[in-house]
């Protein structure tokens, strides 16, 4: 079979998401979608040249205009939504009315629900809807299942994950290879995790812990918003336990938990010599250029750890994944964990494996088949049993 897929948003990870669609997606075209024309071209152009065939096309088109997608959208098999999450709910339905099924990058847990309600309508249209993708919450909450699949009875699921560069440079130790408004998103707020077989929230920045994590050493991790999607409520009932930590080089604990506690992180205007200053913006304003770079070598680490019972005895199984910006396509390791995990779901999609409806995404296909598609890339993981 040969495949028609749509990227709407032709950025870092739509780009490395079309690549994959080309070389693992059985495609006859990618359309890349951009309201930038020359962005949309020089992506095409790249996976053309990475592909070595005519298989990337640019189109110009907003994605703040859904109707404006449908004529794109008529005879696709499956798109993809690579913009910001606040565009998701229309695409979603925009998608539904072309009967074109719809994976996307999600970022926020509410819009995720709302999408999860069309699920009458999708199912009424013959296409799936798969939100919330990408390397978090998508592959990393991939890896909580398989590590409860490998165990006969899972209680308590531990992940860890993170995109950093490969040689931090003091005082950011950082560089932020996606919007540096999502960072903030994440920093705010509250987590949701399952504890004692419930529900809880957590704040962010608590409950620092340091760990090994080779080849990076001892990191720091902490509780960041945004990770878990709706993995906490379809895992109640089956686990005690099961919650998500970020990774960060020593040191970035304290200086961001400052931030927010300094109220950088609000959204709500203060007044500064008479002028409202929103102090979210005042703050992106000035740290974006610090830890952003047009060129970064970046490595990616993920681990989900399974507490519970295999073959009658308590055990612990760990699953570590690491993946590195890559020389000969020049793709980021946060650009491929989550372009890739969006093309191989939408890969499912295309093939029939996800079948009509809105799916949650951690339970759309079974987690070995999604690691088996990740181990078929070249990204390689180990697992450890206790």
């Amino acid at each position: 079979m040969a495949y028609r897929y749509i990227i709407i948003g032709a950025g870092r990870q739509g780009t490395a998401a079309a690549y994959d669609l080309a070389k693992f997606g059985e495609a006859s075209q990618v359309i890349l979608v951009d309201n930038r024309l020359d962005a949309a071209q020089r992506a095409a152009a790249r996976v053309n040249r990475l592909i070595g065939r005519e298989v990337a096309s640019a189109v110009q088109a907003d994605a703040s205009d859904a109707a404006g997608l449908d004529s794109i959208l008529a005879g696709a098999d499956v798109a993809l939504s690579a913009v910001p999450y606040y565009f998701n709910l229309e695409i979603s339905k925009a998608c539904i009315r072309a009967g074109v099924s719809l994976c996307d990058m999600g970022g926020n847990t509410d819009v995720v629900w709302s999408q999860l309600d069309l699920d009458a309508e999708a199912r009424a249209a013959g296409v799936s809807i798969v939100p919330d993708c990408g390397m978090g919450p998508g592959l990393i909450n991939h890896m909580g299942v398989y590590v409860m699949d490998l165990l006969d009875a899972p209680r308590e699921v531990y992940l860890y994950d993170a995109g950093l560069p490969q040689d931090p440079t003091p005082p950011w130790n950082y560089i932020s290879t996606f919007h540096v408004n999502g960072l903030t998103n994440e920093y705010d707020g509250q987590a949701t995790f399952i504890r004692n077989g419930k529900i809880v929230k957590v704040d962010t920045f608590t409950e620092l812990e340091m760990m090994d994590f080779p080849p990076l050493g001892e990191m720091e991790a902490f509780v960041i918003s945004g990770s878990m999607s709706t993995t906490p409520d379809t895992h109640l009932g089956k686990l005690e336990r099961y919650e998500n930590k970020v990774l960060r080089y020593p040191g970035h604990f304290h200086t961001f938990e400052a931030y927010k506690r300094l109220g950088l992180f609000s959204e709500e205007p203060i007044n500064v010599d008479g002028q409202p200053v929103i102090p979210r913006r005042l703050y992106h304003t000035l740290l974006e250029p610090k830890i952003r770079a047009e060129f970064v070598k970046d490595i990616c680490v993920m681990r989900a750890i399974g507490v519970g019972e295999k073959d009658g005895a308590e055990a612990k199984v760990t699953v570590d994944l690491i993946d590195r910006y890559d020389d000969e396509t020049g793709f980021t390791g946060m650009e491929r964990l989550t372009g890739w995990h969006c093309a191989i779901m939408m890969g499912f999609q295309a093939r029939g494996v996800i079948g009509p409806g809105a799916h949650r995404m951690e339970s759309a296909v079974p987690s070995a088949d999604v690691m088996e598609a990740v181990r078929q890339r070249g990204i390689p993981f180990e697992t450890r049993w206790e």
